[in-house]
């Protein structure tokens, strides 16, 4: 979740780019979003503002909460259940110049035993006319990482995230866009919270527990190649593949299929499929033979090898057009995701079994469902 904030933090700094030299409508947005599976709930409230000055300056800021209730595997079997609240709050400036759109953003996220800060930027050109757009964007996040219950731990982490994309129109109705990320993470990088397991004849069930120990730096590189057809009947199907590698040993792939449908009285109807596959890290292990076994270790199922695949259904509703003098039109979106994940060598501690290492491997489904209601002035 952590690293999705700065990841967070350089999308939308960039969401400019596949409509450069625009910039974004005033609106208003107010989210609601509630994750719940693998005895995780997370739900929670957001608020985005955004307005023009001027014809080349667009404002925006926005607050989010993340409500988390966890009980999840992980913390079933080596800890007790918790809840904590995460808020961020972020603004952000867009700045059109000629062809090109500059973006400046500023991100706090806060928890009780976590605090982030991230300060992006990114550019967009158009070229050849107006039918290529070059992109690039930078990201920093400066994190702290506490751990409850113990005064005198207090880590830092420093995130550092680059991207680069180049969005060519193909033809009137095609247009296809390459991306490349490198990211950069070093200092405190694992969960405070987090236990691998070790054989332990000793013990009642046939094996201990010690901390984590990860890496203090990690590199990072995604490639991803996006296109979008836009259909005779006015529908649009967009598709994704993308391919990411770290030097952690982590390699993943994953792909998406999205198509959108218009209805009547400005309904829109979209269906969604992804598949996602990884390896694991390097240091990883579901049982390690002994007690420090190597000089790292880890056991966060994050870290394993799994796949998961998800569909998705959402509807959009444009209303209330042209009906008021300072109110362009409303907007309503209801979106339900679910997800499955499978993880082939993480293993589900709940279930006792006479041989550790044997029991069940861990599987659990997950839905996301968001609620937007926007206003466009």
């Amino acid at each position: 979740m952590r690293f999705a904030f700065l990841l967070t933090v350089v999308v939308a700094s960039l969401q400019a780019s596949l409509h450069a030299a625009v910039l974004p409508e005033d609106r208003a947005d107010v989210l609601y979003h509630r994750y719940e599976g693998g005895g995780m709930e997370i739900q929670g409230p957001s608020v985005l503002v955004r307005k023009g000055v001027a014809g080349r300056v667009s404002l925006s800021a926005n607050y989010y909460v993340d409500k988390v209730s966890s009980a999840s595997v992980d913390v079933v079997t080596t800890a007790s259940p918790y809840k904590e609240e995460r808020k961020e709050k972020s603004v952000g400036m867009d700045y059109l110049a000629g062809k090109a759109i500059y973006s400046i953003g500023y991100t706090t996220s806060v928890e009780n035993d976590y605090d982030a800060k991230a300060f992006n930027f990114g550019a967009s050109q158009d070229f050849f006319g107006d039918l290529t757009t070059l992109s690039f964007g930078y990201a920093r996040g400066d994190d702290t990482v506490r751990r409850t219950g113990d005064a005198l731990f207090e880590e830092a982490a420093m995130r550092q995230h680059f991207r680069f994309g180049i969005t060519q129109v193909i033809t009137k109705n095609m247009l296809m866009s390459l991306s490349h990320e490198f990211i950069s993470d070093e200092g405190f990088l694992n969960n405070p919270y987090r236990s691998v397991r070790y054989v332990d004849n000793a013990q009642a069930k046939g094996y201990g527990y010690q901390s984590e120990i990860y890496p203090n730096t990690r590199t990072s590189e995604a490639t991803a190649l996006r296109a979008g057809y836009y259909l005779p009947w006015e529908s649009a199907v967009h598709v994704e593949y993308r391919r990411f590698a770290d030097s952690w040993g982590i390699e993943a792939s994953d792909w998406g299929l999205d198509y959108i449908h218009p209805l009547k009285n400005g309904v829109e109807l979209e269906v969604n499929y992804r598949q996602y596959s990884q390896t694991e890290a390097d240091f990883y292990a579901d049982l390690f033979p002994f007690q420090n076994a190597q000089n790292f270790l880890a056991r966060d199922k994050e870290m394993s090898k799994f796949n998961s695949s998800s569909y998705g259904l959402a509807a959009n509703w444009e209303f209330f057009k042209d009906r008021a003098k300072y109110l362009d039109r409303l907007g309503f979106r209801v979106a339900v995701d679910r997800y499955s994940f499978n993880y082939d060598n993480f293993r589900d501690l709940r279930v006792s079994v006479p041989v550790p290492g044997t029991e069940p491997l861990y599987a659990f489904k997950a839905t996301v469902t968001q609620l937007v209601f926007t206003a466009w002035y």
